[in-house]
């Protein structure tokens, strides 16, 4: 089968993130990726299936592994080579599906289940090096499974829903972003009371805001967005707000009655200070400087909500000591306790219909051209894209 792998090479990785990842993807000598023939995925066990992607997302964490700047954390949950793309709707013998990505117990035949995933916590399981299948958190990062950059990729059945007619490809490619978005929300779980920032407005923020506002509407919900298409659609999604990276200080301050604090002249790195601040904070990018921003406009006893996926950054623990913030990751979906028990991407497929998802994918690009999918991927709000995905349906016959 035609399909893009990625292999772990240490060397090549430490060289891609020294020439800056987002060149050596576009001109290809350094490239972690590669495309070609590869053995199709064999079936682990004989209730898996076989699917066959028709849209599979690029998504951030993608991005930061092929540019060298995934968390080494995650190397030893993950096995290698591995076809990447865990945002996927695909045909399943003439149905339409898409993928939960998360490999817990369930699908790797183990049992009895860990405490996680007895408690409906996949994401979390303790489980993810054991059972019939490689090492691995997700499909798209395991070598057994294969995943949406490729023609054809293995399942459990548990791991799969149907979609309904009234989806297109392009939003069902956004049910597993969303589903993460939804998860996040319920994590945070503002009150109707709360005056509550999403900082980032790629997919997982965009996304992030239309859940909060479907989910836990809060009193003010404001969006921190750096280019005028997510500005839009921030609005669009559930915005009251939408304010600029370099004003959130500012307009926070002046949301809350707040006090801003400017850092002491010369001192390297210092950033402005809230006392006062957000009820609760959502950081959508991963990066040092957003995460540095989300703890410094969070108020005393506030919530921060980290979705975007970090890496190794540089964030001062000062700020969430002495303001005593509690500090929640918001990783992958499973059951939602505070809604009954119902799984998150059943929530997903029901609020869809809400959110106008296939307005958010775009431009699609064959496997082939994965080096300028990668590339325009790497620059998609500044090129007016929010989801970048790649387009199999022509591989069918």
């Amino acid at each position: 089968m035609l399909a893009l792998t990625f292999d772990r090479s240490l060397p090549r990785f430490a060289a891609v993130r020294a020439a800056g990842g987002r060149a050596s993807v576009a001109t290809g000598p350094l490239s972690l990726l590669s495309f070609g023939d590869v053995p199709e995925p064999a079936l682990p066990a004989a209730d898996w299936v076989r699917v066959a992607p028709l849209v599979a997302g690029i998504c951030g964490s993608d991005l930061a592994a092929v540019s060298g700047h995934a968390s080494f954390y995650l190397d030893s949950l993950t096995s290698y080579p591995f076809v990447p793309g865990h945002e996927v709707v695909g045909d399943m013998a003439g149905s339409r599906v898409v993928v939960e990505p998360a490999l817990g117990c369930v699908v790797r035949g183990v049992a009895p289940l860990c405490p996680a995933c007895a408690e409906g916590r996949p994401g979390l399981c303790s489980n993810a090096t054991e059972g019939t299948i490689e090492v691995g958190l997700q499909t798209g990062y395991c070598a057994s499974t294969g995943g949406g950059w490729g023609e054809t990729l293995v399942a459990h059945p548990s791991q799969l829903w149907e979609v309904p007619a009234s989806l297109s490809d392009e939003a069902a490619s956004l049910i597993e972003p969303f589903a993460c978005s939804i998860h996040a929300a319920l994590r945070g779980a503002a009150s109707p009371s709360d005056l509550v920032v999403v900082l980032g407005a790629g997919t997982i923020g965009l996304l992030s805001i239309a859940a909060i506002r479907l989910f836990t509407p809060p009193r003010r919900l404001i969006a921190v967005a750096k280019h005028g298409v997510q500005r839009d659609l921030a609005l669009q999604l559930g915005a009251d707000q939408v304010i600029a990276p370099d004003e959130v200080f500012q307009r926070v301050r002046f949301a809350t009655g707040a006090r801003r604090l400017d850092p002491a002249a010369g001192v390297p790195g210092s950033r402005p200070l809230l006392l006062g601040g957000a009820d609760l904070v959502f950081e959508c990018v991963g990066r040092g400087a957003s995460l540095s921003d989300a703890v410094r406009v969070t108020r005393g006893g506030g919530r921060m909500v980290v979705v975007g996926m970090p890496a190794e950054e540089k964030v001062d623990w000062g700020v969430i000591w002495q303001r005593e913030l509690s500090v929640l990751g918001a990783y992958a979906y499973g059951v939602e306790g505070s809604l009954g028990g119902r799984r998150t991407f059943e929530l997903a497929l029901e609020a869809a219909s809400s959110v106008p998802l296939t307005s958010l994918v775009g431009p699609l690009f064959g496997l082939g051209d994965y080096r300028d999918a990668i590339a325009y991927a790497m620059s998609a709000g500044s090129l007016g894209a929010v989801k970048v995905a790649f387009d199999l349906r022509g591989l069918r016959p």
